[in-house]
């Protein structure tokens, strides 16, 4: 009798322990749309370890935002003056009641959990697929992209306890999915299949960037001065994802021809996080990574840059890599004054939650005094780069409000949109009011065309817009063209470099986030473009006009003009 009863009770503890205790589960996110490209190949093994991220609800998202708006704006009394590390993550850090309640649900289930962002709202734990499915009520399924051959684990719902309704805002990677054409920059070829472009010294600069543009062209064309920076903190930092890898010996090779004056011995910093690297063989150089670095070190002349190579150790995707870089720099006392990043994905393969989420990342590094740009996508209106769509699609992170979306042109008289130049208005936020009175211009202008093919009530992009075709780089010790808002983006923040570097020599504070001072005392110091327009979904996309349009945002940058606007 006694052996029979010890039986049970071993029996009963075997059991709760294999039994997962969630209580009462409600549904938290779902989505009934697999993004385009993925089919569902399968379920998941169920003894497949996930990395599970759990983002904790933040303390005070509004008043984060209006502290940084109040230190972006020209005419607030507080602008310029940026948030310390500290003072951030007051608006940013959970309650202990919410970490108390996270924390406890996972230990109830033998899970431990690690903290991963600066301010604590972020959490990484593991489980196997199995426990998973119990815990979060979920169906995880293996989706494979059909042209690429990449997989993602993912399920379309999931559910937490009621109990953590309010403590916990969501758990990733669930429902967002990857971009499988991350890093994929436009229109490669050999520069020598461009008949005319390869002796630059021949030709008269003016004349050359209509085919092909090189630093010379950007310093003609927007008037971006030579002479060097004298700021050492005054940094200029590049994304790296996906290995995409900047060469040192590429970039020497890109200085010696094209900007002469300066020493081919200058060169970038390097920086690495989840497993990141930075390789120098010839056969890894990356285009992107190339094109980032050339069109940094060698306009910024003189900004100290650093690569930043974000590796993937991590579940899969680059979702995670935005979000760690973020918290990789605002783990710094002091990060870089600007960020510039050429990649992204369409807004619908993202979670609303998780958007939000990496959106406040960005006003959080934001309010630290740090420029955020993003290429804003090459997809003209059918999103980063796809083709295929019935409605608009707009692209993440450039729906967020508190970045700087850039879009691309081409050509010198005039200088145009590209057809590719990604721009729109998002699904998930509304139109921010630094901004209103520039989109409800545009709109009015606009009358019905496109009508219900887009959210007039979203935030709109891009903000600005550079150069974006048929830009000379090396790669592999070879000179190639390339296309895309990828080289907008490095283009347009070496110019911010430039001009934070004369703010802080006089004794005044870097730009930050940029958009509040572009649609007021900077709007008149771009280049206006009206001349083309964005396609995608079968349609002829947005048309650029006099103004703000989405297409090339407020214009391309003046860089006189651009020093009188910031008061130099």
């Amino acid at each position: 009798m006694v052996a029979t009863r010890l039986f049970f009770f071993a029996s009963v503890i075997a059991l709760a322990a294999a039994t997962p205790f969630v209580g009462n589960l409600v549904l938290h996110e779902s989505t009934d749309v697999v993004p385009e490209g993925f089919v569902k190949t399968g379920p998941a093994s169920p003894d497949t370890q996930l990395n599970l991220r759990i983002a904790l609800v933040q303390s005070d998202p509004e008043g984060l935002e209006k502290a940084l708006m109040d230190v972006s704006t020209p005419s607030s009394e507080l602008y310029g003056e940026h948030l310390s590390k500290e003072e951030v993550e007051k608006f940013v850090a959970p309650t202990q009641e919410s970490v108390d309640a996270v924390n406890s649900f996972l230990k109830a289930n033998g899970l431990t959990s690690k903290v991963i962002s600066p301010a604590g709202d972020w959490l990484s734990v593991s489980m196997s697929v199995k426990q998973a499915n119990a815990l979060f009520d979920a169906d995880f399924q293996t989706f494979t992209h059909s042209e690429t051959g990449q997989s993602a684990i993912r399920t379309l719902a999931y559910s937490i306890p009621a109990s953590l309704k309010g403590h916990l805002d969501l758990v990733h990677p669930t429902i967002s999915f990857p971009n499988p054409f991350a890093g994929k920059v436009l229109a490669s070829a050999p520069l020598e299949s461009f008949a005319g472009a390869k002796n630059l010294s021949s030709r008269a600069v003016p004349a050359s960037c209509a085919s092909t543009v090189t630093p010379a062209c950007l310093q003609a064309l927007y008037g971006i001065p030579t002479t060097k920076a004298t700021q050492s903190t005054n940094k200029l930092a590049v994304s790296g994802f996906i290995e995409q890898f900047a060469n040192a010996a590429d970039l020497k090779t890109f200085l010696t021809d094209f900007r002469t004056d300066m020493s081919s011995s200058t060169t970038f910093t390097l920086e690495t996080l989840d497993g990141g690297s930075n390789p120098q063989n010839a056969n890894e150089a990356g285009i992107e990574a190339d094109l980032d670095i050339q069109y940094t070190v060698g306009v910024a002349t003189n900004v100290p840059t650093v690569f930043i190579s974000v590796g993937e150790n991590f579940q899969d995707g680059a979702l995670e890599g935005f979000l760690d870089i973020i918290n990789f720099l605002l783990n710094m006392a002091s990060p870089p004054q600007v960020l510039t990043t050429s990649y992204g994905q369409n807004e619908n393969t993202i979670s609303r939650a998780l958007a939000n989420q990496l959106c406040n990342a960005y006003a959080q590094l934001g309010a630290r005094g740090t420029s955020i740009l993003f290429a804003s996508g090459d997809g003209g209106v059918a999103g980063s780069q796809t083709t295929r769509c019935t409605t608009f699609l707009p692209t993440f992170p450039s729906g967020c409000p508190f970045m700087t979306s850039v879009g691309a042109t081409t050509g010198i008289s005039p200088e145009a949109a590209t057809t590719f130049s990604s721009g729109g208005f998002s699904n998930y936020f509304g139109t921010p009011s630094y901004q209103s009175t520039a989109v409800s211009s545009y709109l009015t202008r606009l009358g019905n065309t496109n009508s219900g093919l887009f959210n007039r009530s979203g935030r709109a992009f891009p903000d600005v817009a550079a150069q974006g075709q048929n830009v000379e780089i090396i790669v592999g010790g070879s000179a190639e063209l390339v296309a895309g808002t990828s080289c907008s983006s490095p283009i347009f923040a070496s110019v911010v470099s430039l001009l934070n570097d004369r703010l802080i020599a006089a004794g005044k504070s870097p730009l930050g986030f940029l958009n509040p001072f572009l649609y007021s005392t900077g709007a008149s110091a771009l280049n206006d473009i009206t001349s083309g327009h964005n396609t995608g979904c079968n349609t002829n996309g947005f048309a650029t006009m006099t103004g703000w349009d989405p297409v090339t945002g407020l214009g391309t940058p003046n860089f006189a003009k651009l020093l009188t606007a910031v008061g130099l």
